[in-house]
C-alpha cells in the first residue's frame, strides 16, 4: 500500500465540500448571505429554466425558519418562484426536485453538525448536487455585485407556495425501491431519527411495509439535532437493540443522507461493510456496473481485498460524497459511498440516501435469510488511526518544511502492511492524517510521528 497526499482545497468564500456551513447568523450562514445566495441560484437558473420555481426544503434547526425565508426572498426578488417542502431528508429534496420538475432544490441543513450550525446545500434541476464549478460561478455573481441592477418589479416578482404532500410523495418513492416480493413482517427494528429531517418519514417507511419499529430521536425540538442520538452516535441503537432483542438497529443523521447500523448483536456496522454486503449481492445478480464498488480515501483496504475476493474492485476518490457521484456518472457506475454511511444507489436516487440504504440492506438479509453479524462477517477491518493537527494559518502539507521526506520513510518502513493519507481540511486550519495497517501499535507511532514534523514546524 502507499502513502498518499489529497488533493488540495481550493480556495472559496463560501462553499465548502458539501455547500455552504458555519454557525447560524454568524458569516457566511446570515440572512443577508443566503438571501445573496438565493438570488444567485435565480439568476443562473432563469434563462435556462422549464417552470421557473426552486424546492427548498431544511431539516428541523431552530435557524433553518430565518434561512429558509431568507432565501425564498432572494429567489422571489430574482422573478423565480419558490416552493416550500418543510422538514425534509436532504434525498427528498433530490427526489422532489427533479419530480416536480423544478429548476433547482435547496436544503437548508448543517447534516450532522450541532444544532448551532447550518448550512445551506444545492441540487441542480436533475437531482445531482452542484458541480464545484458552478459553486464557484454562484460566489463570482454575490462578490462581483452583477446582479445589484437586475431587479424584476411589479407581476416580474417570484412568489412562493407550499407543496404539502412532499413527505408523502417521498415515502411512497421510497417503498418503491425496496423488492414487491418482500415485506418486513418479520423484523424487529431500532430505528433513531437523530431527532431530524427523518423524524416524519421513516418510521412510517418501515412500519408500513411490515417492521415493528422501535423509535428513538423522533421528537425534534429545534435545538436537539444529532445530539448524542442519530449515526454519530451508534452506541445509542446499539444498547437498545440488546434492551429490546431487535433484529436490526438503524441509525440516520440530521439531514437523512447516513446511515449506520448495528446488527442483533448490537455490534457497530459502518458504511464500508455496508457496501461490501450490497456490492457482493448486486455482482451475484449482475447489477454491479463494471463489477466497480466507488468509494473515498477513506474506506478501509479491508473493502478493497473483500472486493478482490469477489471478483469487483474498488475504486477511490476524494473525501466527499459529492465525488464518489461525480465519478460514478462520469465512469458509468452505479453504487458507490462512504465508510461515514454516505450510501449512493445510483439507480434509484440520485445523492446519499440514509433510508434507501437500509431498505437494500434488510432486502439482502431477507434474500439471503441471513442474519446481519453473519452478513456484515464478509470482510475484515484493519485498524485506522485518524489525528488532526491543528495549525497557525493554512497550509498545504507538501510547503512543509521536511514532511515530504518524513512521509517517505514513513512509506517505506510501513510497505505493503498499509497506507497513509494526508489531507488539509478545506474549512479550518488543520491537517488530518489518516494512518491503517495491520499493525495498530505501528500506525499510531508512524501517524504521532508525521504530528510532530508538523508541529515543529509551526512553531518555528
Amino acid at each position: 500500500m502507499t502513502s498518499q497526499i489529497s488533493p488540495k482545497q481550493t480556495t472559496r468564500k463560501l462553499f465548502g465540500t458539501d455547500g455552504v456551513r458555519g454557525v447560524a447568523n454568524i458569516h457566511p450562514m446570515t440572512t443577508e448571505t443566503a438571501m445573496q445566495i438565493g438570488r444567485a441560484i435565480a439568476f443562473l437558473v432563469k434563462d435556462k429554466a422549464k417552470g421557473h420555481h426552486i424546492v427548498i426544503g431544511k431539516d428541523t434547526r431552530l435557524s433553518g425558519y430565518m434561512i429558509e425565508n431568507a432565501l425564498a426572498a432572494g429567489i422571489c426578488s430574482m422573478g423565480v418562484n419558490v416552493q416550500l417542502v418543510g422538514p425534509l431528508p436532504t434525498p427528498g429534496i433530490a427526489f422532489i426536485t427533479t419530480s416536480m420538475r423544478a429548476d433547482a432544490g435547496v436544503v437548508i441543513s448543517a447534516s450532522h453538525n450541532p444544532f448551532q450550525d447550518n448550512g445551506i446545500k444545492i441540487f441542480s434541476g436533475n437531482g445531482f448536487k452542484l458541480p464545484d464549478e458552478m459553486e464557484a460561478e454562484i460566489e463570482e455573481l454575490i462578490f462581483s455585485q452583477k446582479m445589484e441592477a437586475l431587479r424584476p418589479v411589479a407581476e416580474e416578482v417570484g412568489k412562493a407556495s407550499r407543496i404539502d404532500d412532499s413527505k408523502g410523495r417521498y415515502i411512497v418513492f421510497l417503498k418503491n425501491t425496496f423488492p414487491r416480493k418482500y415485506t418486513l413482517d418479520d423484523f424487529h427494528i431500532v430505528l433513531d431519527c437523530a431527532h431530524g429531517a427523518t423524524y416524519k418519514v421513516a418510521p412510517f417507511v418501515f412500519s408500513e411495509l411490515g417492521a415493528r419499529v422501535t423509535i428513538i430521536g423522533a421528537e425534534p425540538d429545534g435545538k436537539n439535532i444529532n445530539h448524542r442520538c442519530g449515526a454519530l452516535h451508534p452506541e445509542v441503537i446499539s444498547a437498545k437493540v440488546k434492551e429490546v432483542g431487535a433484529d436490526i438497529g438503524l441509525a440516520l443523521d440530521g439531514d437523512g443522507d447516513r446511515l449506520i447500523v448495528c446488527d442483533e448483536k448490537g455490534r457497530i456496522v459502518d458504511g464500508d461493510h455496508i457496501m461490501a454486503i450490497c456490492a457482493k449481492d448486486l455482482l451475484g445478480s449482475r447489477k454491479l456496473k463494471k463489477k466497480t464498488l466507488v468509494t473515498t480515501v477513506m474506506s478501509n483496504m479491508g473493502l478493497a481485498e473483500a472486493m478482490e475476493k469477489m471478483g469487483g474492485r474498488m475504486i477511490r476518490t476524494q473525501v466527499g460524497d459529492r465525488y464518489v457521484v461525480e465519478a460514478m456518472r462520469s465512469r458509468g457506475y452505479n453504487f458507490g459511498g462512504e465508510q461515514s454511511g454516505h450510501l449512493i444507489f445510483l439507480d434509484h436516487n440520485t445523492t446519499g440516501d440514509g433510508i434507501l440504504a437500509a431498505l437494500q440492506l434488510l432486502s439482502v438479509m431477507i434474500k439471503k435469510n441471513k442474519p446481519l453479524s453473519e452478513l456484515a462477517a464478509i470482510m475484515t477491518t484493519y485498524p485506522q488511526v485518524l489525528e488532526n493537527v491543528r495549525i497557525s494559518s493554512r497550509i498545504e502539507p507538501e510547503q512543509i518544511p521536511g514532511f515530504a521526506d518524513a512521509l517517505h520513510k514513513a512509506e517505506k518502513k510501513l510497505g505493503k502492511r498499509g497506507r497513509i493519507l494526508v489531507r488539509s481540511s478545506g474549512t479550518e486550519p488543520v491537517i488530518r492524517i489518516m494512518a491503517e495497517g495491520q499493525d495498530e501499535k505501528e500506525i499510531s507511532s508512524l501517524a504521532l510521528d508525521l504530528c510532530d514534523v508538523i508541529r515543529r514546524s509551526d512553531k518555528s
